[in-house]
């Protein structure tokens, strides 16, 4: 190990605490020693330690209270117990304190040097994740800099020249040229559209979003989403049926990005169904819960490929006969936006039988609906 880690030892007896030393006095180890859980704690707070071992059984403050003080102050700090009282009892609730492993005494030096390796390695590899995470957020930030200044101002130059071009205002086109310039243009459309809503995902600020939220009636949302994707499913012949309970209690939410996420939803289901289908949209009241399921008989998802659905362009194996390939980044979206919400995203999905998506929303009690009027129970396409 070429890193140097911080181990503190917190035991009431000192032979162990010398012991321990003494063992890994020849490793690439700073060694740091408390006789009782309260100086452990403040040692704790000072050097910050990569790995500590604490006893169970000491007087003052116990060994499973300075455990779950240390996972309090820092959970990525590795915790170890070491006793001479163990018991399944007690390995189980240090356990559930936050601790990584369980050493019983008397304990010999190779099994002290084998857990104390283990523990190091194990917080090299959560102080990795933690860097790794901060480096993709940072290429996330720098990413959505250069995709909104570097590419999207000189493709804006590139679709206005375009629309220029295709107006006749530099001559006539002859067909031929037409058709060439309509695919060029296009292209270009779809790459401003996949610029716009990655940057619509990275720029999502949930303590901003929230500042938004009021009551709102999901089923008349879930209505106008419907409506605008209309033109859509009509041209594939494919009937919306929507299914709403009686009584829905309103949403506290932010009406725009709610809206996304329920176009998102019943536009994929519209674009992965086959020809003359139907969507069915269901909307029903849980345990303190608001639930919208989008049902399809389409194409359906591999299940191999369900864990990936949410994540940053991920495009399904499968595709709808004449289906646009999409550009990955709907679904990624919505799930920030349900989770921002205090919600949750889920699906089901079985190849060639169709998927289910279902949103589930924390519902606002002690709200009227919109006018004061209940809707009815029933079915009906649109």
């Amino acid at each position: 190990m070429n890193d140097r880690y911080t181990i503190l030892i917190i035991d009431d007896e000192e032979v162990v605490r010398d012991s321990c030393t003494h063992i890994l006095a020849k490793g690439n180890f700073r060694i740091h020693t408390a006789e009782d859980g309260d100086r452990g704690l403040k040692m704790t707070e000072e050097f910050k330690p990569d790995l500590v071992f604490v006893d169970l059984k000491m007087p003052g403050l116990s060994g499973l209270e300075v455990l779950e003080r240390i996972n309090r102050f820092d959970p990525t700090i590795v915790t170890i117990v070491i006793t001479g009282y163990a018991t399944i009892n007690s390995a189980v609730d240090a356990m559930k304190k936050g601790a990584y492993d369980f050493l019983p005494k008397p304990f010999s030096a190779d099994e002290f040097r084998l857990i104390t390796r283990r523990a190091v390695e194990k917080r090299k590899l959560l102080l990795d994740a933690i860097t790794l995470r901060l480096e993709k957020e940072m290429l996330r930030e720098n990413f959505t800099s250069i995709v909104s200044h570097e590419l999207k101002s000189p493709l804006l130059a590139v679709q206005q020249n375009i629309y220029v071009i295709l107006d006749g205002m530099v001559g006539e086109l002859n067909p031929t040229q037409r058709e060439m310039m309509e695919r060029v243009k296009n292209r270009v459309d779809s790459l401003l559209r996949l610029i716009n809503t990655w940057a619509d995902m990275t720029s999502i600020d949930v303590s901003e979003l929230k500042k938004r939220f009021k009551p709102l009636d999901i089923p008349s949302l879930v209505s106008k989403a419907v409506e605008v994707l209309q033109a859509q499913a009509v041209a594939k012949n494919v009937t919306l049926v929507t299914d709403c309970a009686r009584s829905v209690e309103p949403v506290n939410g932010d009406e725009g990005t709610l809206l996304e996420v329920f176009m998102n939803i019943i536009g994929n289901a519209i674009k992965f169904s086959e020809r003359d289908n139907s969507v069915s949209i269901k909307i029903e009241g849980g345990d303190g819960e608001l639930h919208v399921s989008v049902s399809d008989k389409g194409v359906g998802i591999q299940k191999e490929d369900i864990p990936f659905v949410f994540d940053d362009f991920y495009r399904g194996k499968v595709q709808a006969r004449g289906a646009e390939m999409g550009s990955g980044l709907g679904l990624a979206i919505s799930k920030r936006i349900i989770n921002a919400h205090g919600g949750s995203i889920t699906v089901e999905s079985e190849p060639g039988k169709g998927s289910t998506f279902t949103v589930v929303l924390p519902r606002e009690t002690g709200l009227s609906r919109t006018g004061g009027k209940e809707k009815t129970a029933g079915q009906f396409a649109i």
